[in-house]
């Protein structure tokens, strides 16, 4: 739908609507630096998780962008990326865990990270920029700050990054996996 007017609830006007109908991508479209698979396993694990993608009703084309000894990394290159993605890489966090208990059932050493347009990446460098501002705050204020809930890896970042801050240290708080990284200010001695 490009506009569709319609009357509006107080005023006799129109409402414009409109919707942006992606084209569809062609393979060509899709990156070609990739790295071949070296066993049958890595080839497994690739065409399990090209066909867990296709079966959620996605086109993709999954590559290996690294290896590290039995560290594993896949993209996924898709027109879908934001949808395989979802909201904060909660599908692609999920894509990861039934990679990694299909990978450990080929091999138990194996370690699976699954990325689409560098998403983890600019999820990390977002969550350290936010650690910093937040920790210069209450730096500022002296004021404590609770931070959103996050998952393991995600406290760790921030504990990591504020570890050499002055003025502050960092706790986790909570229970459960989703636990909040407290900011508390700190008086140098």
């Amino acid at each position: 739908i490009i506009d569709q007017h319609k009357k509006t609830l107080f005023k006799r006007g129109s409402v414009k609507i409109r919707v942006h109908i992606p084209e569809p991508v062609s393979e060509e479209t899709y990156s070609n630096e990739v790295l071949s698979s070296e066993s049958e396993n890595e080839e497994k694990i690739l065409e399990f998780i090209q066909n867990l993608i296709t079966k959620m009703g996605y086109e993709c084309k999954v590559n290996i962008n690294f290896r590290k000894d039995l560290k594993l990394g896949f993209n996924i290159d898709s027109p879908n990326s934001s949808i395989i993605i979802g909201r904060k890489g909660k599908n692609l966090d999920a894509i990861q865990l039934l990679a990694n208990v299909y990978a450990a059932k080929l091999d138990e050493d194996y370690k699976i990270i699954i990325d689409s347009e560098d998403y983890r990446m600019r999820h990390e460098e977002y969550i350290v920029r936010n650690a910093f501002k937040n920790a210069e705050y209450v730096r500022k204020t002296g004021k404590s700050k609770l931070l959103e809930p996050m998952n393991p890896f995600e406290r760790r970042l921030i504990h990591t990054a504020l570890n050499d801050f002055n003025g502050v240290e960092t706790k986790s708080e909570g229970d459960g996996l989703y636990k909040q990284v407290r900011i508390i200010p700190v008086k140098n001695k």
